[in-house]
């Protein structure tokens, strides 16, 4: 699939600020609730929804309900361009194992 200038600078926009590059990488080691992430980001429930909102209008999370919990997960596979920066961004196992497994049970 072939992106216009105007779609990949769209999205390299939504990459350049620093808690949705976060974001991105904890989803790339697992599904997420934003619980679960605000948590990890210690920050706001409305901040983190802010950023997984405009993520997800960009294309780049998908969003999957499970009771009245809504789980974010990377959607990433139609845009090869971007796998190139998402195997550079650093691991997020260590804060993942230090958050509070399963927040929105």
């Amino acid at each position: 699939m072939v992106q216009s200038i105007d779609a990949l600078a769209e999205t390299l926009k939504l990459l350049s600020d620093k808690t949705r590059l976060t974001i991105l990488a904890l989803l790339k080691e697992q599904e997420m609730c934003v619980c679960d992430i605000v948590s990890i980001l210690e920050t706001t429930q409305p901040n983190v929804s802010q950023h997984l909102r405009k993520l997800k209008v960009g294309g780049l999370v998908n969003e999957t309900r499970r009771a009245q919990w809504i789980y974010y997960s990377l959607s990433v596979d139609d845009k090869p361009y971007l796998h190139g920066i998402l195997d550079v961004l650093p691991s997020m196992k260590e804060q993942l194992k230090k958050s509070s497994p399963d927040c929105c049970i």
